[in-house]
């Protein structure tokens, strides 16, 4: 029997049941129709059934199956055909658009669920030993295509489960510090925190489905993390098992001990060996936690007041704004009105917007803003009069709590919209980066530019628009979205668009990823944002900690598969 672990849907994102409903959204269709030149249809697709003999036999050698079960148990070593189409895949939407169509790719031979770190051990021995490759996996939520396997690759794969690899193993209430299994997932963890008291407060977008495991692995970072710290900053300790040993970082607030092997194992995706546990910062539960909107009239004006508060060090929990695209787009998904409370709410927004339109306001330039506080009610309120000041200043207007709340209430759910215009024929994805305060408008400027002309090559109507936030003292973290109507050729046509936009970044001054990771998908604007020398310093890590490329080979740098074979 296969272990009873919590999977995504093999088709798509989250779970089985859960969709993206336009119809009960009256302003999203014509927006659409606008913003892309598409006529949505009601959705035709309430699941896709998975037919196992669409998937080939798994041509696993017995001697590396035998030895598989020696090392964990017959039960913890599956070939089923729905469990490898699983794990073969991430969640990056080229990846989904192929499974869904059932084009599942190269596939795992197994996949193995080790219940401890010998059991790890013994997997990663017996896949040296029959010169075999070990992709870990977590919740499977990737989307830089960390998890996609080379398919060219013709040695025996094995997908590595961290399911069974969780629990809140001990909490140290003294130093506010938490031992916990690298395959815990995100809900499962704060519930267990949240009944003692405590909260971790990392919220990544993939919350819902992905590990503790996978956010170190991928230096990933939530969007409470002005508050919290990125996942680099949580991670105090870790267990990391290798084919040759086991390494072990204690968790101490600092230490001056050479190159830092927490910080080199953060964001290895895999090529260094199998995070089984970690040691994290976590926080006693705010007594009061209240999200209040504001408007911008737009974007600059309302950077300007990011960085403000950024830079008086105001305490918040998150800061973000929405540039006048992606206003618009969170205006066009509210629900229609369908209760006396809600009417008046709605009459009350329109003349809202009438009296600003009244002011001088172009509404389709207008950027709404959200701001968590976290404390005691003093400290809310006094933080929150601090906030309103700044955005005053900067000609914005407070909308209060309702907003807020209601985003709060729906912050997990955005995934789920790209699995909806996959049906329409749509690809829509995001690519973020981070830049200096200095180079942020530019970068903005930049993308625009980069995806409109991308999208004028492909004689398509595209969408484009952005939020920024996790803010720091010297910059902050730009997040895009984008869609548009494919054609016959979606992997070309993908290709152009995101790695316009990913060259965009580098050369107006940002990053490759401020949090989704490598992968395959960025690895080739590597050598632009570390240096050939960085490059090189890594593969010489690489190479010399796993001669034999048995460890999730060809992501982070060297990438077999990259966004320029379909340019070609």
């Amino acid at each position: 029997m296969t272990p009873d672990v919590k999977h995504m849907k093999w088709w798509g994102w989250g779970e089985e049941g859960v969709f993206f409903n336009y119809l009960n959204k009256p302003g999203f269709a014509p927006f659409v129709k606008k913003a892309l030149a598409v006529d949505l249809r009601p959705r035709k697709v309430d699941t896709i059934a998975f037919d196992p003999t669409t998937v080939p036999d798994s041509p696993l050698p017995m001697s590396l199956r035998d030895a598989l079960v020696a090392a964990t148990s017959a039960d913890h070593v599956t070939v089923d055909p729905h469990e490898r189409v699983v794990h073969g895949h991430g969640s990056s939407v080229t990846e989904l658009l192929h499974v869904s169509r059932g084009d599942y790719g190269r596939l795992p031979e197994v996949v193995v669920y080790p219940a401890s770190d010998a059991e790890v051990a013994g997997v990663l021995t017996a896949a040296v030993e029959q010169d075999a490759v070990v992709v870990p996996y977590g919740g499977g939520t990737n989307i830089a295509r960390s998890l996609q396997l080379d398919p060219a690759e013709t040695r025996p794969i094995i997908s590595l489960d961290t399911g069974l690899l969780d629990g809140l193993r001990e909490l140290d209430e003294d130093s506010g510090l938490a031992r916990v299994g690298g395959g815990m997932q995100g809900p499962a963890l704060e519930e267990a925190l949240n009944d003692r008291g405590w909260t971790l407060g990392h919220m990544p977008d993939s919350f819902t489905h992905s590990t503790v495991g996978g956010w170190a692995a991928t230096r990933s970072s939530g969007m409470q993390s002005d508050k919290y710290g990125d996942i680099a900053d949580i991670v105090r300790g870790m267990t990391v098992v290798r084919p040759s040993g086991t390494v072990t970082l204690r968790p101490v607030p600092s230490e001056s001990t050479g190159p830092s092997l927490r910080e080199m194992f953060i964001g290895s995706e895999g090529r260094l060996g199998v995070i089984t546990e970690l040691w994290l910062q976590v926080h006693r539960l705010p007594a009061e936690r209240v999200v209040v909107a504001y408007m911008y009239p737009a974007w600059k004006p309302a950077v300007d007041a990011i960085r403000q508060i950024a830079s008086e060090e105001v305490p918040t929990t998150f800061v973000r704004i929405s540039d006048g695209n992606e206003t618009g787009f969170s205006l066009a998904t509210q629900k229609a009105a369908t209760t006396v409370k809600k009417k008046v709410e709605a009459a009350a927004q329109a003349g809202l917007w009438a009296l600003m339109r009244r002011r001088g306001w172009d509404t389709d330039q207008m950027c709404i803003s959200y701001v968590c506080f976290e404390g005691s009610a003093d400290d809310v309120a006094r933080r929150r009069k601090a906030v309103d000041k700044i955005a005053r200043s900067h000609g914005a207007l407070s909308l209060g709590t309702g907003p807020g709340a209601l985003y709060d209430q729906k912050k997990f759910d955005t995934p789920y919209l790209r699995d909806f215009l996959l049906e329409q024929d749509v690809m829509g994805d995001v690519s973020e980066t981070a830049a200096p305060w200095s180079k942020l408008n530019g970068v903005h400027r930049a993308v625009y530019a980069a995806a409109q002309k991308a999208f004028a090559q492909l004689d398509r109507t595209g969408w484009v628009m952005c939020h920024l936030s996790h803010s720091y003292h010297a910059g902050a973290c730009l997040y895009f979205t984008f869609a548009f109507k494919v054609g016959e050729h979606p992997d070309a046509e993908y290709a152009l668009v995101k790695s316009s936009i990913q060259q965009a970044f580098v050369d107006a001054g940002g990053t490759l990823s401020h949090h989704h990771g490598v992968g395959m998908e960025h690895a080739p604007w590597m050598e632009q944002v570390v240096s050939a020398e960085g490059v090189a310093i890594m593969r010489t890590l690489f190479e010399a900690t796993d001669p034999g490329a048995h460890l999730n080979p060809g992501k982070v740098i060297d990438a077999p598969v990259t966004l320029f074979d379909q340019l070609s």
